[in-house]
């Protein structure tokens, strides 16, 4: 398996360029986080009563991007992946569940926010409802994507220490 690589982003970009290579940089951190670590490694739980793994953490970004992409931002009422019926399932992986497929449909939801976001101003509001009833525009979406990323991404550098000893960026 190769090492993903990581994209900083530019210091002197405009907005969009901007909030795009923040997020894609948070992405890419994301998934260098996991590289190199097996299925049940990637089960394994921070600390009690934490249900944090980074495969729930892989699983939860997919619903994130689901979420505020695909069912805020373009309406699309697609259900969740992992949390239908038990709001944290996507953090509850099972000895069943694979890094493969996690990261295939986190990918998947990744390239559909990117098609999404792309045919929109970052001024452009989301046609679906949040559960609080606002409404939300690109610009906003992307830097909420930005904050959840990097707050997950602080977990990812404990759980990846715990596991293995690996620090880094």
């Amino acid at each position: 398996m190769t090492t993903p690589e990581r994209t900083e982003p530019s210091t002197t970009a405009g907005e969009r360029d901007m909030l795009e290579g923040w997020l894609e940089y948070h992405r890419e951190t994301l998934e260098m986080k996991c590289a190199g670590l097996n299925d049940e490694q990637l089960r394994q739980l921070s600390v009690p009563p934490s249900e944090i793994s980074l495969l729930g953490l892989v699983r939860h970004m997919a619903e994130v991007e689901r979420g505020w992409f695909r069912n805020i931002l373009a309406g699309e009422g697609v259900e969740y992946l992992y949390s239908n019926d038990d709001r944290d399932g996507d953090f509850h992986a099972t000895e069943q569940d694979t890094y493969a497929e996690a990261y295939a449909a986190w990918q998947a939801e990744i390239v559909r926010a990117r098609e999404l976001a792309a045919s929109r101003t970052l001024d452009d509001v989301g046609t679906g409802k949040h559960r609080s009833g606002e409404t939300f525009n690109l610009r906003w979406i992307m830097t909420h994507m930005i904050e959840e990323y990097a707050r997950h991404n602080g977990h990812a550098d404990l759980l990846r220490e715990r596991i293995d000893g690996a620090t880094g960026e």
